[in-house]
């Protein structure tokens, strides 16, 4: 999930004082188990048990905090080293210098099993986050997991003691869950010789989550389970590029792919349209989140409800405003004029500042300008929230008000609960993001069956799953998107599934869900209630690997 203010860069959540939590209720608490020898606090995995009470009903599992070394490429993969530089057994013509050992990865992950579940019916579901370059603590601890963070507001959290609760709408009814950290993220590490070039890419990372997953599925003989992706916000993107992976190169069919606040074409983005002149879609796409936002902050009265706002500005938005921003410089000054003012009808921002901005107004401006009157600065990830303006007289947002409200809550009770319940940890320290340190993530991508490269913000995994889905015509796409998110507005997700290069019959096997919500769509308990419901019953309905 976690983005900075450019697509291309990451938002690092500042560590945190660890918090201490109260005695939990029978139903979650976890019961420490026998650990296995570790030679390193890396190597060490922590077994646990726990039940938790969805929906009234009480659901005991395992769980497990581990590691799992994968190699930077496939050929090395069974060349590994531990934390000491020495070769993991069974590795294969080890290098005599350990200073140029290949890059491996040690990847953590979280993975819950319910208690008497045949593995060969069960599903299993894979989720991570995004970023590029974030942990996977947002989905784990909000959406997911047995447990979850208490953010019912749209407001900035007051600071520890945080509260940690059951989660009634753990997916853990419906399928077993792993929790996968991205290698150099959470407690995931990378090592060995130029070790950032062989996993902080598109392309890198997808490869290394595809060697995870199949040494996963290995470890714990869930080969013949129903599985699942769950990706969020450049976790689609992942997923997108993974999915192929697995089916075409793994010989591993998906059942299906699930996506949450979908950016599968970088040229779609709105944080900083401007570099891209030439692209208007941004613009357009990104409109409906706008008058979203604006309803919301009850800016636009004479719209009472959302829904026939929405409805009228996504006509325009595709029509009138997107024929228009096509005719650049030959647009007439008289229709401009009008559509500046409908404009300022669907997001009060006036019809004079939508003219000097030649009728473009990025995510950024928009964040800035729309409750600019009060000094106040709305969110990004999530449009409802807002917070004090850092600089009035600055033309772009600063800072997400909506990261800056909940991240110290998440980050501070999972390293808790990760030491605590889950029995991992002793002597790490979490990392929420990626610090790069000088390393791009490198965007060039190369597209599967000999595709086009894709870098920057051209970057497009559109071809990845459209792939996927054709060299798997069973495969099923679930989008869920929020309307107050402009990391990745929903009109734009909805444009990307609708231009997919793929057979009009498949078209079937995509379902599309929004919600009243931001880009975590799961930091409401209502919303959340309506994200598990529709996941659990995507994950019922495909299970079986029916057409």
């Amino acid at each position: 999930m976690r983005k900075s203010l450019s697509l291309l860069s990451l938002s690092l959540v500042s560590a945190v004082a660890l918090s201490a939590l109260p005695a939990r209720a029978a139903d979650t608490t976890a019961k420490a188990a026998p650990a296995p020898a570790a030679t390193s606090p890396l190597d060490h995995a922590g077994h646990s048990t726990g039940t938790v009470t969805i929906n009234g009903q009480k659901i005991a599992y395992d769980a497990v905090a581990g590691t799992i070394t994968v190699g930077g490429t496939n050929q090395i993969n069974n060349n590994l080293y531990g934390d000491n530089g020495k070769p993991l057994p069974g590795s294969e013509n080890p290098p005599k210098n350990a200073k140029d050992a290949p890059p491996t990865a040690k990847i953590f992950y979280v993975a819950y099993f319910k208690q008497g579940a045949n593995p060969e019916t069960r599903p299993i579901t894979f989720l991570y986050n995004g970023g590029p370059g974030s942990s996977t603590v947002w989905l784990h601890m909000g959406a997911f997991g047995p447990r979850r963070v208490v953010t019912n507001t749209d407001q900035h959290l007051p600071a520890a003691p945080y509260e940690l609760i059951n989660n009634n709408n753990s997916l853990l009814d419906a399928s077993d869950l792993v929790f996968i950290d991205a290698p150099g993220t959470g407690f995931s590490r990378i090592y060995g010789k130029d070790a950032p070039k062989d996993f902080w890419g598109v392309d890198q990372d997808a490869n290394a989550f595809a060697r995870f997953i199949v040494r996963f599925v290995s470890k714990y003989h869930r080969w013949n389970s129903p599985k699942y992706l769950f990706g969020e916000s450049y976790g689609t993107t992942r997923s997108a590029v993974l999915a192929q992976i697995l089916q075409n190169d793994d010989n591993m069919d998906l059942n299906g792919v699930i996506l949450l606040s979908e950016v599968l074409n970088f040229g779609d983005g709105v944080d900083q349209p401007q570099l891209d002149p030439g692209n208007d879609r941004p613009y357009w796409l990104a409109l409906p989140t706008y008058a979203a936002t604006a309803w919301y902050h009850k800016k636009l009265p004479s719209y009472p409800h959302l829904q026939p706002l929405l409805q009228q500005v996504e006509a325009f938005a595709q029509g009138t405003y997107q024929h228009d921003l096509s005719l650049g410089s030959e647009l007439p000054a008289a229709q401009e004029q009008a559509d500046a003012e409908k404009l300022q009808q669907f997001t009060s921002i006036p019809a004079s500042y939508w003219l000097r901005a030649d009728l473009r107004v990025g995510g950024l401006q928009f964040e800035k300008r729309l409750l600019q009157s009060s000094d106040e600065t709305t969110g990004r990830l999530d449009t409802r929230f807002s917070g004090p303006t850092i600089d009035p007289m600055s033309e772009y947002a600063e800072y997400d008000p909506q990261s800056a409200a909940i991240s110290s809550a998440y980050v501070s009770l999972f390293n808790s609960y990760v030491r605590k319940d889950l029995h991992f940890g002793a002597g790490l320290t979490y990392l929420p993001g990626i610090n790069f340190n000088g390393h791009n993530w490198d965007m060039n991508h190369e597209q599967p069956m000999g595709g086009s490269k894709y870098t920057g913000l051209s970057m497009n995994v559109m071809p990845d799953l459209a792939v996927a889905m054709k060299t798997n015509p069973n495969l099923k796409v679930m989008l869920n998107g929020g309307y107050y998110d402009l990391a990745t507005p929903f009109f734009a997700a909805m444009y990307e599934e609708h231009h997919l290069n793929i057979p009009e019959k498949l078209e079937k096997n995509i379902s599309y869900h929004f919600y009243k919500s931001g880009h975590m769509v799961y930091v409401n308990p209502v919303t959340l209630k309506q994200l598990h419901d529709n996941v659990a019953a995507f994950i019922k309905s495909t299970e079986a690997g029916q057409m």
